[in-house]
């Protein structure tokens, strides 16, 4: 199936546009990827980060506090240091819940652990117990716990050092996964780009050259030549590829050379025109001269109609004894009509006889039919029913009851024929009396026929120089009326055949035909003459009604019709 024009710019605009979309797909599937990767930094790596060095740097104040306060074991001392502390701790204690409550890896799990038993150890048996005896007033206790408070902080310090060193490892693990995830997506989007580009190049290729193909060569090129050809300018040369035949160029090409030929010849017509216009000046003249002929001929119908007068009379007497015969033939004629009569009602009633005859085998013929049908049904019913038969025992009923009927119509037929030939030889015997009453009127025809020769001489002589005259008579006055006529017609129909071929000329004048389809006109002379008001041929055809002629339509017959009433049982 070939793709058209507007298929394929719209496939090749589809494609780019998909491509587009799986670009910026690809690019926002990126631009996820990396902010997933951000987020997970920040939520599990930073803010856990920022946690362990405030839990960090919280245990330093308090280890500088205890410090300070047992290098100035004064009350305020104490006091403030002492508070301090316990402000710390609990800081400390309230970020350690808020960092064990994010998302641990097994590794942050155990450090954290492990940092959680340090740091409970570190102040259950050091700081917590040195704070009290501060308090108390016992300096020299409260030494011995800080000092032992000191020796615990390394424990803790490096569970937290290796919980800060796991986050900045972590993070530098999602950098490279994200870092990586770059470079894959980056990878597929220039192939894609790269792919997409290739396609579309070798697409617009392709289409471009489909296109120049269709159009067999510039769309300039082709405007330009319609534009010569809208202008009447048949001469131009339309140049197409070797073997093309199917392209807008060779399509124009074809369309130009039709016109071209198309012009030529209606030029031609034109001159054409021109001369059966002045066949017909030349036929009007001849009408004239008819016309003179009729005179001539009216003076002989004055000599026909004197020799009529005495043939006429002659008729007169052979006509009286023609009469008195005629009575006689009369009488004969009329015993005649009595036979013939009886003949005709004799004949009459064995048309009727025929009538019904063929009416019963009419029945006869469709009760077959019907039978036939039955029959195969009946059959046909037998076999689907198998050992179960009851439809075969109604069929063959119908079967019964129809040849019932076909004898009755049999029984009839036979009566009728035997009527009939009864009939048929009572009509031979009428026959034969008419036979003879007809031979009395044909010797009394014989006698009336040697009268009537004469009269037939007398009546043929008549009838010629009747003839004669009428056939002068009706043809001096067609002819006289037609010439009129024709002259007439002919003179409108010579002046509409000029203004057409002058139309004819003007319009083709418009075109410009090259050497092998050029014609020369021929000059057109008006012809003048003499006219009445008529109707000019063309407007007398015009003016002419319509005919209707209606399509003969076949009619099936009586058997058909009968035979289709019965299809389907």
């Amino acid at each position: 199936m070939t793709m058209t024009l507007k298929a394929r710019l719209g496939a090749a605009l589809g494609f780019l546009s998909l491509l587009s979309v799986v670009i910026g797909l690809l690019g926002l599937y990126g631009m996820k990827k990396t902010n997933e990767g951000l987020e997970t930094v920040y939520k599990d790596r930073t803010v856990a980060l920022e946690q362990v060095s405030r839990v960090d740097r919280l245990l330093v104040l308090n280890r500088l506090a205890l410090s300070e306060a047992l290098r100035k074991p004064i009350d305020t001392s104490i006091k403030v240091n002492s508070d301090l502390i316990d402000k710390n701790a609990a800081e400390i204690t309230k970020t350690w819940g808020e960092f064990m409550a994010t998302y641990l890896t097994p590794e942050e799990k155990r450090l954290a652990d492990r940092f959680s038993t340090d740091r409970a150890r570190m102040i259950d048996e050091g700081l917590r117990p040195a704070v009290a005896a501060l308090r108390e007033g016992r300096i020299e206790l409260a030494g011995e716990l800080e000092a032992k408070f000191q020796s615990l902080i390394p424990a803790a310090s490096e569970s937290i050092d290796a919980l800060r060193k796991l986050q900045v490892d972590e993070a530098r693990k999602e950098y490279e996964q994200s870092s990586a995830r770059y470079d894959s997506l980056r990878n597929t989007v220039v192939i894609t780009i790269t792919l997409g580009a290739v396609i579309a190049a070798l697409v617009g290729f392709f289409l471009v050259r489909n296109i120049y193909r269709q159009l067999g060569g510039e769309p300039e090129y082709a405007a330009q030549i319609v534009r010569s050809i809208a202008a009447g300018d048949l001469t131009v040369t339309v140049a197409t590829r070797h073997g093309d035949h199917d392209s807008l160029l060779f399509a124009m090409q074809t369309m130009q050379q039709n016109l071209a030929k198309t012009v030529s010849e209606i030029r031609q017509s034109t001159d054409t025109i021109a001369t059966a216009s002045s066949q017909i000046a030349a036929g009007n003249l001849d009408l004239s001269s008819r016309t003179e002929e009729q005179a001539s001929s009216l003076e002989e119908t004055a000599s026909s109609m004197e020799e009529l007068t005495s043939t006429v009379k002659q008729n007169a007497d052979n006509a009286r004894q023609a009469n008195q015969l005629a009575v006689s033939a009369s009488d004969v004629a009329i015993k005649g009509g009595a036979v013939v009569s009886q003949v005709v009602d004799t004949m009459s009633s064995i048309n009727d006889s025929s009538k019904k005859i063929v009416e019963i085998i009419s029945v006869i013929d469709s009760i077959a039919f019907q039978t036939n049908i039955l029959a195969l049904n009946a059959a046909v019913e037998a076999a689907r029913a198998g050992e179960q038969g009851r439809g075969f025992a109604v069929v063959a009923t119908e079967v019964r009851n129809l040849a019932q009927r076909s004898a009755g119509a049999a029984k009839e037929i036979k009566t009728l024929i035997d009527d009939s030939v009864e009939k048929v030889d009572v009509g031979s015997k009428l026959v034969g009396q008419a036979g003879a009453t007809m031979d009395e009127i044909v010797a009394s025809v014989r006698r009336v026929t040697d009268v009537m020769g004469e009269i037939t001489a007398a009546g043929q002589e008549q009838t010629s120089g009747i003839e004669q005259v009428n056939q002068a008579i009706s043809q001096m006055d067609q002819v006289t009326q037609q010439n009129a006529s024709l002259v007439e017609e002919a003179a409108a129909a010579a002046q509409s055949l000029q203004d057409q071929a002058g139309n004819l000329a003007k319009l083709v004048s418009v075109f410009k035909l090259d050497g092998m389809h050029a014609a020369v006109g021929v000059p057109l002379k008006a012809i003048s003459l003499p006219t009445r008001a008529a109707m000019p041929i063309a407007a007398a055809i015009g003016n002419a009604p319509a005919i209707n002629v209606k399509p003969f339509k076949r009619v099936a017959n009586g058997s058909d019709a009968t035979r289709g009433e019965w299809n389907e049982f």
